[in-house]
């Protein structure tokens, strides 16, 4: 029985460290008023189902879908050379209808 417990606790964790961030830009504000979605930066190895339970344990709402773009990272100059930004894993969640996130007042 405490070997259950004990991997739900991890499952939970793992949860709670998978969506790093809200992205808040006019293309994520235009897509959340037409489609009812919600853009997040994730993990770079979450998955959709770890991604859709993440949002409904944390915020408390019905996820329909979950799609994903991998982001590769852009070549940029400095004076040093060449460098990479890091590639980024963003989710696209879309949630049920009459369901809606707010992040002024979830405190995040």
């Amino acid at each position: 029985m405490t070997q259950a417990v004990a991997a739900n606790a991890v499952k939970t964790q793992r949860l709670m460290q998978v969506l790093s961030a809200p992205v808040i830009s006019e293309k994520a504000t235009m897509v959340a008023e037409k489609r009812n979605q919600v853009v997040f930066r994730v993990l770079r190895d979450a998955t959709k189902p770890e991604i859709k339970a993440a949002v409904e344990l944390l915020f408390k709402v019905e996820v329909e879908s979950v799609q994903i773009a991998n982001v590769k990272g852009k070549i940029k100059r400095t004076a040093r050379g060449t460098g990479r930004r890091n590639h980024v894993k963003k989710a696209y969640v879309c949630l049920k209808a009459g369901q809606e996130l707010n992040f002024a007042q979830e405190g995040i």
